[in-house]
């Protein structure tokens, strides 16, 4: 998910937890969110750019699709997703340093840059495949995604991407976003998961419970950045819903046009959170990709 963000670049500011029991509650809902997962599944830390590194996997197939998680979101918060793709592919899920999570929260090495987050994503792919590769991401991890290279990479899946152009923030989000940070509540992250979300969508429970954690716990870090231009010499499908509030479809296939010459798919009565309205359809474009 992309919210308006709080970059720290002050090397001395290190953890994103405003406390260690704060960094413990997130790290036992994560624990406890997979744990019920009734899909199949293996859990590991491997080191990437000297950062612990917390990855899920999950399914079976000749290809691997490495799924990177939006800001303030980890892989646990996916699982509806995850689950569709796994029926279909290998899933490595890696949550990013410095988000809550279980990968090391520590905030200082990024320093706000995407790139540092590319070569991040690309050194988890060579520490946790052997085949080809379709890097997913959604959101923050949308750019994380096209912003990573390495040759296993055959197709890049951007869902509602970060990176591509400015977000709109209107009043409304805004009011919303400030709200849940200054009175993290149940009642404050279900307001702001509505705004999030297609009309008349009612965003599950688990996740108005995550973000109460991460509003009270956490001070995620991640990066501003756009993608810089590049010739595509791989495919890439980029995709949002036509409700989303961040990336209206006009604003995405402009800067999808100009940063990567694709025009994006708009996915109808879909919001912001499309991960959890539409996971098959999501999991059908890397089908695209793979075809």
């Amino acid at each position: 998910m992309v919210l308006p963000m709080i970059l720290v670049h002050d090397a001395a500011v290190r953890s994103i937890y405003r406390t260690p029991a704060g960094r413990d509650s997130i790290r036992q809902w994560c624990e406890e969110q997979l744990s019920a997962w009734p899909v199949q599944h293996d859990r590991h830390v491997i080191r990437a750019q000297g950062e612990d590194t917390h990855v899920v996997t999950a399914g079976a197939g000749p290809v691997t699709v490495v799924f990177v998680a939006g800001d303030r979101f980890s892989t646990a918060a996916y699982l509806p997703l995850l689950t569709a793709l796994a029926k279909q592919y290998r899933v490595v899920a890696a949550d990013i340093p410095g988000q809550p999570g279980l990968s090391s929260g520590e905030a200082g090495a990024a320093g706000g840059r995407l790139t540092w987050y590319g070569t991040w994503l690309g050194e988890v792919i060579e520490e946790t495949t052997a085949g080809p590769v379709v890097v997913f991401g959604h959101s923050f991890g949308g750019a994380v995604a096209l912003a990573a290279n390495h040759s296993r990479i055959h197709g890049k899946v951007a869902v509602a991407p970060g990176g591509l152009c400015r977000l709109r923030v209107t009043p409304l989000v805004l009011l919303a976003f400030l709200s849940w940070l200054v009175r993290p509540r149940a009642a404050s992250s279900l307001r702001l998961l509505r705004i999030l979300s297609a009309p008349g969508r009612a965003p599950r429970a688990d996740l108005v419970e995550w973000m109460t954690l991460v509003a009270r716990h956490a001070r995620p870090v991640s990066s501003d950045d756009l993608v810089p231009p590049v010739a595509r010499t791989t495919p890439v499908v980029i995709a949002c819903g036509d409700q989303d509030v961040f990336l209206p479809p006009n604003r995405l296939r402009s800067g999808a046009q100009q940063r990567f010459h694709v025009d994006p798919d708009i996915i109808s009565a879909a919001g912001h959170l499309v991960t959890d309205e539409h996971p098959d359809r999501l999991a059908a474009l890397v089908g695209r990709l793979v075809s």
